[in-house]
């Protein structure tokens, strides 16, 4: 069964009998249709109702109408991906999706935080992680840490992404919403297309893709390289991606074999101190700091149809990955004897203790006459192999003759997880960069006496989730729609010390939820749904977070691991309800728009803090915090216009008393602490964000549009009790054009940051202790206490597309 069956059983009898009559309706599905409705006039134009299916879990391939869906739900077709010709995804999300936003907290827009409802789906480790993402029904939150790898997903790949909000059937970390990806196959998409593109900042990057259907087989398979030397110093980029569906399909049935693999090596540059970007926007402090991913996935996916009102879908997968990732810091480590006469060895400022290498020595300094501070290249190796199985069922049939449409199921994910840390002394050149000679009897650190744990780790472990879902959606009356259903999540996470020194991270830690939704919709008249609905969702702590939860035994995060207190599950309950329409307007255009009001709770909410150990944190349940909002969106299409406008209030706040520990906050007590009370907004989250674009087709051949985003004032991580400036609005126009000089080949060319604005769009506080002034680099940078992440320049890029 495919998406037009789905389709026609949500239709009103009448709407049947046109379809039927215009021949778009298959034969088979005539059968058993009343004859009672009049039939239209012979000749007479035909108005056919529009009608939007979704999947309502993270399988695609079937779904429920969407305006009987009670929350919001945004889709980003394949067209608005291939619009912005960017290689992130997130660009494309950021720029349709009310709500969402793309934060560069990493220095590279390959790898950006998505925030939505201000729920993060990140892949930075140590990022508590608030939304599930899904690719053609594979969870692609890594077991390790939950984090979202955006580099590793090609764009043109994707046929359609929903996202979801209120719908706890997808699972784990769907705190505030899901993204579903449904990948192009060689039934939905044929044709060839090659492309090559270059521009600023030594970026260049060429792609394909091939899909053809022949009788009842399909073949789909697309590959992308970009390169990227970088516009900030220390920053290149590169990524590989390929992709490939094999379809098989007879009437009722279909199969799919998917393959994909990717390898990224991207340069993560990271946040800098503000004096620093003051006097040199490209400045980075420190590098190296880079993070190599690789991933392969394996899925054969299979739908049935077993009568005229049951389907069966199923999806059975491996996926492997692999991330490597280096980060240079700052060191909280001096010759013993400061600020008195050298003693010719290393100790940590913190405590005292003396530095010892992997041999078991007291690590020497390099002696009083050394210009440069310590550093300390971090790295950490994570390694995951999953496996994985969806079975889902679907029931159309009417009860009590009212229409019907049940979807319930059952997943199993099983990970085999291994994490290692290393830490490598070395010392700071006047560039920033950490090297690690000149320093003897220096290398891999494996203890620091009263620090051992935080030094270095090997762990290997297991995560399990399993999940039983339930949705049901019943039509009381004619434009009225009742939804009901649950989900069960059973978390099963285990970590073993695989050094041999460090038992107390063995560990067994199990999270059970049940989820409940339930909601209405109302179609006030034919082109007006209202709609409301309630619904909880859970996410488990991560290994990373149940081994780095200890205020006294901090980690390097993404680096280390301790044994540590238990955390407790996070629980989400949601509110919510709105309006969205489709009208017809003059000239034979459309108009789409929805509108709504959000409000999230969440209890034993888990964030990450700093340690007053330099380059250290640590993780912790809070009370509760609170997400709530308004979104609205309107989509415009006439003639040789199109265009979007759409809004969002994201109002997210803590909601109790208490300290937190912020010890670069220059507000802080004498141990490190703020005071946090309700009402303070949570850091690093816009609470406001404009969008507006278009295109227009000046002729059949000349192409062009804009886009515009305004993203409003936010808090700087940290600053957790409201007390220092915001890191102020920022705004960026965007400009794109295309010609068509065949009908096989097209020229085209794009202008990012048009204005050429330089703006923030992250920001936090470092150790104003730090060596603020370097041999050889003049700038005293620790009087202000700000290190954020600036925006890159004005980027002009052109291509050609040639398509067949």
């Amino acid at each position: 069964m495919d998406y037009g069956k789905n389709i026609m059983r949500r239709l009103s009898r009448q709407s049947q009998i046109l379809l039927l009559s215009a021949g778009l309706w298959p034969c088979e599905m005539a059968q058993g249709l009343a004859q009672t409705a009049t039939p239209p006039t012979p000749g007479a134009a035909i108005a056919l109702p529009t009608v939007e299916v979704v999947a309502t879990s993270p399988l695609p391939g079937g779904g429920e109408n969407a305006d009987n869906i009670p929350a919001m739900v945004q889709t980003v077709p394949a067209e608005d991906f291939a619009r912005t010709n960017s290689p992130s995804v997130t660009d494309t999300l950021q720029q349709q999706v009310p709500g969402a936003v793309a934060i560069d907290v990493n220095g590279n827009d390959f790898a950006q935080n998505l925030r939505y409802r201000g729920f993060v789906a990140s892949p930075i480790q140590g990022t508590p992680q608030g939304l599930a993402v899904y690719q053609n029904g594979i969870r692609l939150n890594e077991a390790f840490g939950d984090t979202v790898n955006w580099d590793l997903i090609s764009p043109q790949s994707i046929y359609r992404a929903d996202i979801f909000t209120n719908n706890p059937a997808f699972g784990l970390n769907a705190l505030g919403g899901a993204v579903s990806l449904q990948m192009k196959n060689g039934f939905l998409w044929q044709g060839l297309t090659t492309q090559i593109m270059g521009g600023s900042y030594g970026r260049v990057s060429g792609l394909f893709e091939y899909g053809k259907q022949v009788d009842d087989y399909g073949l789909y398979i697309t590959a992308d390289a970009t390169h990227d030397d970088g516009w900030r110093f220390f920053s290149p980029s590169s990524i590989y991606r390929v992709y490939g569906d094999l379809g098989y399909r007879t009437p009722g049935n279909e199969l799919h074999l998917i393959a994909s693999g990717a390898n990224s090596n991207v340069g993560i540059i990271g946040a800098t101190p503000i004096l620093l970007v003051d006097s040199d926007y490209r400045s980075v402090y420190t590098s190296p700091q880079f993070s190599l991913n690789q991933a392969a996935s394996l899925a054969f996916t299979g739908k049935f149809d077993i009568n005229p009102d049951w389907t069966i879908q199923s999806n059975f997968y491996l996926r492997l990955f692999k991330q490597t990732h280096v980060d240079g810091n700052d060191a909280s480590i001096q010759d013993c004897g400061l600020p008195g006469p050298p003693t010719g060895q290393l100790c940590d400022t913190n405590n005292g203790s003396f530095i010892i290498n992997q041999q078991g020595q007291i690590v020497p300094s390099t002696g009083s006459a050394n210009p440069f501070p310590y550093g300390v290249i971090d790295r950490t190796f994570v390694h995951g192999n999953t496996v994985g199985t969806l079975l889902q069922a679907t029931d159309t049939g009417k009860i009590l003759d009212h229409d019907n449409y049940l979807n319930f199921g059952g997943s199993v994910d099983r990970s085999w997880l291994s994490y290692s840390a290393t830490a490598t002394l070395g010392v700071i050149q006047p560039n920033f960069v950490i090297v690690n000679g000149g320093i003897p009897g220096g290398g891999e650190i494996i203890q620091d006496q009263s620090l051992t744990d935080i030094i270095a780790t090997y762990i290997t472990g297991t995560a399990t989730y399993y999940g039983l879902f339930a949705l049901d959606t019943f039509n009381i009356a004619p434009g009225l729609d009742f939804s009901a259903g649950a989900r069960l999540n059973v978390a099963e996470i285990t970590t073993q010390d695989a050094s041999g020194t460090a038992p107390q991270l063995n560990a067994v830690n199990t999270f059970t939820r049940l989820n409940p939704v339930v909601g209405l919709t109302f179609k006030i008249s034919p082109s007006v749904t209202a709609y409301t609905g309630y619904s909880e969702a859970n996410r488990a702590p991560t290994p990373l977070e149940l081994n780095c939860s200890s205020p006294t035994r901090p980690c390097i995060l993404a680096s280390t691991l301790i044994s540590d207190p238990p955390l407790e599950q996070v629980v989400s309950h949601t509110i919510e309800a709105g309006f969205r329409g489709n009208q017809a307007i003059p000239a034979g255009g459309t108009i789409g728009w929805k509108a709504g009001y959000y409000r999230t709770e969440s209890t034993s909410d888990i964030i990450q803090l700093a340690s007053i150990v330099l380059g250290t944190g640590f993780f912790t349940n809070v009370p509760e915090t609170l997400h709530q909002g308004f979104e609205a969106q309107a989509n415009l299409s006439i003639g040789a216009l199109s265009g979007y406008i759409n809004y969002a209030y994201v109002d997210a706040t803590y909601q109790f008393n208490g300290l937190l520990s912020s010890p670069f906050n220059p507000f802080a007590d004498a141990n490190g602490n703020i005071i946090v009370r309700p009402g303070d907004h949570i850091p690093g989250i816009p609470r406001q964000q404009f969008k507006v674009g278009g295109d227009y087709a000046f002729t059949p051949e000349f192409k062009a549009g804009f886009d515009v985003l305004v993203v409003g004032s936010q808090y700087y991580v940290g600053d957790d009790s409201n007390q220092n400036p915001q890191l102020p609005l920022y705004w960026v126009a965007n400009l794109h054009a295309s010609y068509q000089i065949t009908n096989n080949v097209q020229v085209f060319g794009l202008i990012n940051n048009l204005f050429n604005n330089h703006y923030l769009v992250y920001g936090t506080f470092f150790d104003q202790t730090t060596d603020g002034q370097f041999a050889g680099n003049p700038v005293n940078f620790v009087s202000n206490p700000r290190t954020v992440t600036p925006a890159q320049p004005i980027a002009i890029y052109g291509g050609v597309k040639v398509t067949f």
